[in-house]
Formats: structure tokens, C-alpha cells, sequence
């Protein structure tokens, strides 16, 4: 079984990534832990909404948290793809998902993500990180720790330094 990082450990992946290839939105979910496309969801909301604790939507990076929304609240895990190391737009997504939609699950980054963006993508509430196969799990969880303090705000840390040392 696949591993991953999550919540700063290194942890078995026992969840199932659905339509990573194009998804049709009929398409019959598997039973158990399984994270399908957001068009699935959408397609298909009544019937998956019973199984809220085993299932999780994924974005695309050209999907907004906005199409998502406070359904996120009703979700074990939202994950967000990452299609290259250049688009950024996941970032965007996640701080959407945990500031302005109050999701508090798993949020998990994966698809073209490397160590140096590991920290960042914490910064903006990500929690759990699926790496690309061959990725040295422990380099890149130690890599959560590269800085020790922060001055701005963010999901991981909502105060500024300014106001944490006053």
C-alpha cells in the first residue's frame, strides 16, 4: 500500500484516487475510502452524501474552492491536484477551503508536488501530502520544519509574530 505524509507523520494511503484520466460523472463509486472528481460529486451528491466519513472530492487546478464550497463541511477529505510544480492555484484553494468554507478534514495535496513546496503548502492548511512514487518520505517530512518561526498569518499559525510576542 502507497504511503503519504499527514499530520507529520509518515502513514499508510488507504484511500482510492478516482478519474485522474477524465471521469465520467455516472461512474459507479467502489465501496470504502475513495476520492473522486468534483464533477462525480456534483453528478452525484444524493447518493454519495450517506457515505460522507469514507469519501473525498478532488480538485483540479483549474477548479475554484467556490464549486466546491460548504459541501467541503461534509467531507472526510478534500484533495487538490497539482498538475505541475509551476501552478499555483492549488494554494489559493486550500486557504479558500479552511478560511471562507471552515472545512477541518483532511486536506490533501497531490499530484506534482516537491519538498521545497511542503512547507508552504502547510502554511495555507494543507495537512496531508501524497508525494510522487520514489519520493523519500522522510527528507520530505522533515522539510515541514525547515523554518521555525513565521512572521505572517496563515491557516497553520492565525496570529502574526508581531502579535504573538506582544
Amino acid at each position: 500500500m502507497p504511503k503519504l505524509i499527514k499530520d507529520f507523520e509518515i502513514v499508510e494511503d488507504n484511500w482510492q484516487v478516482l478519474g485522474l484520466d477524465g471521469c465520467e460523472a455516472s461512474i459507479d463509486v467502489p465501496a470504502g475510502n475513495v476520492i473522486v472528481p468534483l464533477a462525480v460529486w456534483q453528478a452525484q451528491k444524493d447518493q454519495l452524501q450517506a457515505r460522507a466519513q469514507t469519501l473525498g472530492v478532488w480538485l483540479n487546478s483549474d477548479q475554484m474552492a467556490e464549486e466546491l464550497g460548504d459541501d467541503a463541511t461534509q467531507l472526510a477529505l478534500v484533495a487538490v491536484y497539482f498538475p505541475g510544480f509551476m501552478d499555483g492555484r492549488g494554494f489559493s484553494t486550500a486557504r479558500l477551503l479552511r478560511e471562507r468554507y471552515g472545512f477541518s478534514g483532511e486536506l490533501r495535496a497531490f499530484g506534482d508536488i516537491f519538498r521545497d513546496q511542503l512547507f508552504f503548502l502547510k502554511r495555507c492548511g494543507f495537512n496531508s501530502f501524497s508525494m510522487p512514487e520514489g519520493t523519500d518520505l522522510e527528507k520530505n517530512l522533515a522539510s515541514l520544519q525547515d523554518f521555525s518561526e513565521t512572521y505572517q498569518a496563515a491557516c497553520d499559525q492565525p496570529l502574526p509574530l508581531f502579535r504573538r510576542r506582544s
